[in-house]
């Protein structure tokens, strides 16, 4: 049994002050494996402390000393890969090879990213050629709370915590309590990276315990939070009393519109999308549209790829997909399944029950419905498992009418050869992303939804912006602008 009791404060592993222990369940098993403390107030009171302690000191370095220390940790990241990928998939169901190169790539990718937007990132600013006495200043928005899901363990940290990094925020991270291990190796690494004491701070816990403390904590400025709209929605009203910022990426059923002149691939593309990481992502395609022209092809293919997926324990190498993350999980994916089929969706593949052969561990069959309608729960609600509602349209119109009529909105999906028609319908989705024909989003580009999907934006320079809070100056002196910026908050220090 691994034992990880400790957090992260101050820059030193400290015990708990009031910790229950809590295990950590490997989903292809069903057994616990390790064991971590879900801290209680006086362990976040005393995190948020060392947060604001260092935010001063942290807030006065310059861009150039930010930039140097975000590089140490992209190298120390890249060499503890192994066992960042170990750790994900043990604790959440990654299978090994997808781990080491999504799961762990994600991590990189984003930390590369922020270390390009960081250096084109102008903190000091002219206002414009209209008011040259005038200058905005993009200030450190101070000590943000940090709230990370269990389904991309890294790739959520790193759209978190480089960026604050970055822009001289200090801040208390709360990573999933089912997905612990990965961000304690995350904090020795910044720990080795040399993160000042105080900068980075760890405190295990649930949602209802630090995850609340957090979020109310009047000496916290702001609270980054990634997982449910539920739990959102939580966070939005007891931060409210505090008037801190809230920066929410929740949940989503994307649309995936095929038109008949989409290209050859794009319903297997869509299926697979569909199913990576069991399901288990908020952008997912889980809502497939097609053109009735094509439509019955479309559930044909849809049924040959799902039986020909396999599904198999996280520790075993190669191209399949592994179980849920929880018993809850699990629970709540077979009732949706069984609804889907109550309310009179047509059965492709899959279904309820373990794919055969298989008696424990959270596994489920990747599952196909066709003849969804709109208005069914499988079409309207966020399952988050290997489930696809195919839906038939005839008219663009009416894809756009179906692809909208959802709570949520945050990546909706085009594939059609006109691209006239792409155009239009990225003008007219209601969502915060639109992928068009597999064309994935490019290095840089901003990841968010509208509606119950959150607000704000993670990654590129929209993801720094985040982090800042905008100063108007007013009767800015250009030549004494070195002599006064001793804080090295400019581009120029």
């Amino acid at each position: 049994m691994i034992e990880r009791r400790d957090f992260y404060i101050g820059g030193a592993w400290v015990a708990p002050q009031s910790g229950a222990a809590c295990d950590v369940i490997d989903p292809s098993t069903e057994e616990p494996f390790a064991v971590i403390s879900l801290g209680g107030q006086a362990d976040t009171d005393a995190a948020v402390a060392a947060a604001r302690a260092a935010q001063p000191g942290w807030a006065a370095t310059s861009k150039a000393e930010r930039s140097e220390l975000l590089a140490r940790i992209l190298g120390l990241y890249k060499a503890r890969a192994e066992d960042l990928a170990q750790a994900m998939s043990r604790e959440m169901g990654a299978p090994i090879d997808f781990a080491r190169t999504s799961q762990v790539g994600a991590g990189a990718w984003h930390i590369k990213s922020f270390i390009h937007a960081l250096d084109m990132f102008e903190f000091d600013r002219p206002l414009g050629s209209h008011a040259p006495g005038d200058r905005i200043l993009m200030d450190p928005v101070g000590v943000v709370g940090m709230i990370t899901p269990w389904n991309w363990p890294m790739n959520q940290i790193t759209l978190k915590v480089i960026p604050a990094l970055a822009t001289g925020c200090t801040m208390v991270l709360k990573p999933s309590e089912i997905a612990p291990l990965s961000a304690m190796i995350f904090a020795e690494i910044l720990h080795e990276a040399g993160v000042p004491p105080g900068v980075f701070n760890l405190v295990n816990g649930d949602g209802p315990g630090v995850g609340t403390q957090l979020s109310g904590h009047p000496d916290i400025d702001m609270i980054s939070f990634t997982g449910s709209t539920r739990a959102g929605i939580a966070i939005s009203k007891n931060a409210a009393d505090t008037l801190k910022r809230v920066h929410l990426e929740l949940g989503g059923k994307g649309a995936n519109l095929i038109f008949a002149d989409a290209d050859d691939t794009a319903v297997k593309r869509g299926v697979l999308h569909c199913f990576q990481n069991t399901g288990q992502s908020c952008n997912a395609p889980t809502r497939m549209l097609v053109e009735r022209a094509v439509y019955d092809a479309a559930v044909e293919t849809a049924r040959a790829v799902a039986e020909k997926m396999e599904v198999g324990p996280a520790d075993r190498e190669g191209r399949h997909i592994g179980p849920l993350v929880s018993a809850t999980q699990f629970d709540k994916v077979q009732a949706l399944i069984q609804t889907g089929i109550d309310e009179g969706a047509r059965l492709v593949a899959g279904g309820p029950g373990r794919p055969e052969g298989v008696n424990r561990g959270y596994f489920v069959r990747p599952t196909v419905f066709a003849d969804v309608t709109n208005a069914m729960t499988i079409a309207r609600e966020e399952i988050f498992g290997p489930v696809l509602s195919i839906i038939p349209f005839d008219s663009e119109e009416e894809a756009v009418t179906i692809a909208n009529d959802t709570e949520y909105g945050l990546t909706n999906y085009v594939q059609s050869q006109d691209g006239a028609r792409c155009n239009r319908l990225a003008r007219r989705l209601r969502a915060g992303m639109v992928e068009m024909n597999g064309a994935s989003r490019g290095v840089g580009s901003p990841f968010g939804g509208v509606k119950r999907s959150g607000n704000g934006r993670e990654g590129g320079i929209w993801g720094l912006e985040e982090f800042c809070e905008v100063k108007a100056v007013s009767g800015w002196h250009e030549e004494a602008a070195c002599h006064t910026h001793g804080h090295g908050g400019c581009d120029c220090c």
